[in-house]
């Protein structure tokens, strides 16, 4: 697919981060766009800045609230479209939305470890599973599943546990290499790429917080777990107080969205560019890169301290 004019997207997590920036860049190369997010506002405001260059005549840009964990929220984001969109056919199927969050089997609720699986990954394979005949109808298609470095490397850290992110993101991947040769056999005119993105300025942190918990401030447990991953830094915790977890967890969503090696602009014309280029396998952003060739070139030492602090030394990752 070289170029997308005239095309029509399906984007989950159209509301912030990545999936905003792929809606903007999408619509100013003339393609229409049908978005979903748990949060209205957030997409009414992706729409104004798609919006905010005037369209090209007959362009649509749609928005769906919609949990992709849920099947039938899918369903009825796919039956609005073909009403809205007016069109019976999608071309480019993103599945981009995700959050983090429920990282220990142990520490965390079953609940919270799940919300976060069903999501990264449920999502992923439902969006598949909800768009497939709309791409089938087309006379090409691409799918486009957001897997992550955590998908080659289940890591953040020494220091934290990260195991639900993690298993999902290796399915993305799993799933996606897959798909590869069944699109290739079943349905050849479909292609699909993996997109793993290094650290990438979004508000996943702070946004995986109110969709774990509906609220923006810490829960108890919530304190504990950001007690544990401070202390898994060598950061001593005891003179701290909830107030002070409170700020050290906004200041590191703030950091996170703002300190990032790479941009969600940058990440999406990345991502785009690969689809352009037919690329099934989309490493987003130089510390994605490194880490890929430090991971394939010492796989067992890949969970060690030392093979941490240094990777994070190279590419300058700040942490905390």
């Amino acid at each position: 697919m070289k170029d997308f004019a005239g095309k029509t997207a399906v984007i989950t997590g159209g509301g912030t981060g990545m999936g905003r920036e792929l809606a903007r860049q999408l619509v100013a190369e003339g393609c229409n766009v049908a978005m979903c997010d748990v949060s209205p506002e957030a997409m009414a405001e992706t729409k104004r800045l798609c919006e905010s260059e005037k369209l090209p005549q007959g362009l649509r840009v749609t928005t769906h609230v919609a949990d992709v964990s849920i099947e039938d929220h899918l369903k009825r984001f796919r039956d609005e479209l073909v009403e809205q969109q007016k069109t019976d056919r999608i071309h480019l199927l993103f599945n981009n939305a995700g959050i983090g969050g429920g990282g220990s089997m142990i520490a965390n609720t079953r609940e919270q470890w799940e919300r976060t699986f069903n999501i990264c990954w449920g999502g992923v394979y439902l969006g598949v599973r909800t768009f497939l005949p709309l791409l089938l109808n087309a006379d090409e298609g691409h799918i486009v599943n957001t897997s992550s470095v955590n998908g080659f490397w289940a890591s953040v850290g020494m220091g934290v546990s990260h195991t639900a992110y993690s298993a999902a993101k290796f399915a993305v991947k799993g799933f996606t290499e897959a798909l590869i040769n069944d699109l290739r056999l079943n349905a050849p005119h479909i292609k699909c790429s993996v997109v793993m993105p290094g650290h990438i300025g979004t508000s996943i942190v702070a946004n995986s917080r109110i969709i774990q918990t509906g609220n923006a401030t810490l829960t108890p447990n919530d304190i504990m777990a950001t007690r544990q991953r401070l202390q898994g830094l060598n950061i001593d915790t005891s003179k701290m107080s909830d107030a002070d977890i409170q700020k050290a967890a906004d200041d590191r969503a703030r950091s996170f969205r703002e300190d990032a090696p790479t941009s969600a602009a940058e990440a999406a014309k990345i991502i785009l560019d690969g689809v352009k280029a037919g690329k099934w396998r989309i490493l987003v952003g130089d510390d994605a890169h490194k880490l890929d060739e430090w991971v394939r070139r010492s796989p067992e030492r890949a969970y060690d301290q030392e093979f941490y602090d240094s990777f994070v030394k190279e590419v300058g990752w700040r942490v905390g």
